[in-house]
């Protein structure tokens, strides 16, 4: 496992384009993403209920966390993946041993699956962004920034998807500002609505991202925070995997939107610290990323 704290790095000039800006690393880990910090103490939770497996759906990076985690903690882990998900996370996922079922239009659909799946065979379910002990993960994230930074940034940009990495790094650091893709925009939308709804989309190539319906625990912790929310394309995001590669980080879609999002705002005195949440990116989208970005839509 990644010797923690991950790194926090002031970010090259071909990010920064000279502003304050600084990269915490959570694509360094073995598994390549952030999200072992809310599996484990999810999975620790569920063994010391006297669980001997679980069952979760995901796009990939949450699945691969969970079956490292349910390893780490004497546990049998059972995924449900959409069809068509990402050739890389499956991958890593069937060398992690996870029971795999891949099933569903999207990750949502293949969610229900999964439930279901859990009732009848009277196992937990981990929804990823419903578990409250992710936050927990996730809030010591918030405070190695502070620890490292040495003082409280402008903000934090946050991928979000479900909700949970944001929610639990304002826990930790407090300043926190959240990016949605224009193609999965329900968390967005649900906050300005003030309740969860269901969005008609989520095809976005951030996979991390591809939410189509709100988790209501989750958006009630985002309400409570009351942060600012942002918006960026599929191109924007596509612009931006391009130029981490640049700086020789390869990154996926999901980690690359919160430096799309950090070109849109006004110019800052204070540091700015993006997450870069994963590396886990398939070889044919990060070459179309790097060599067409236009190739997407604005």
């Amino acid at each position: 496992m990644t010797d923690l704290p991950t790194p926090l790095e002031e970010a090259p000039p071909e990010l920064s384009g000279g502003r304050p800006l600084y990269l915490k690393r959570e694509d360094v880990h073995e598994l390549g993403a952030f999200k072992w910090r809310g599996a484990l103490p999810a999975l620790e939770k569920y063994r010391a209920g006297g669980a001997d497996a679980v069952v979760t759906a995901s796009t990939g990076n949450h699945g691969a966390a969970t079956a490292w985690a349910a390893e780490r903690t004497g546990m049998r882990a059972v995924v449900f993946v959409p069809e068509g998900a990402s050739a890389a996370k499956v991958a890593l996922l069937e060398d992690l041993g996870a029971e795999l079922h891949p099933v569903g239009a999207d990750l949502d659909e293949s969610k229900d699956l999964a439930r279901e799946h859990a009732a009848a065979n009277d196992l937990p379910f981990f929804e990823d962004g419903a578990e409250p002990a992710q936050f927990d993960g996730y809030e010591a994230i918030g405070e190695e920034i502070l620890q490292q930074l040495g003082r409280a940034p402008e903000t934090v940009i946050v991928p979000v998807g479900n909700g949970a990495l944001i929610i639990g790094v304002r826990l930790g650091i407090g300043r926190v500002t959240g990016v949605v893709a224009k193609e999965a925009p329900v968390m967005a939308l649900s906050m300005e609505a003030g309740h969860p709804v269901e969005c008609d989309r989520s095809a976005t190539f951030a996979d991390g991202m591809a939410v189509r319906v709100a988790i209501p625990l989750a958006l009630e912790e985002m309400r409570r925070g009351g942060y600012p929310m942002m918006m960026v394309s599929e191109r924007e995001m596509a612009h931006a995997v391009r130029d981490y590669a640049s700086a020789g980080i390869r990154v996926e879609g999901s980690g690359a939107a919160s430096l799309a999002a950090f070109r849109k705002r006004r110019a800052v005195m204070e540091p700015v610290v993006l997450i870069v949440t994963g590396r886990n990116i398939d070889d044919d989208l990060h070459r179309r990323c790097v060599e067409d970005p236009d190739s997407f839509p604005d």
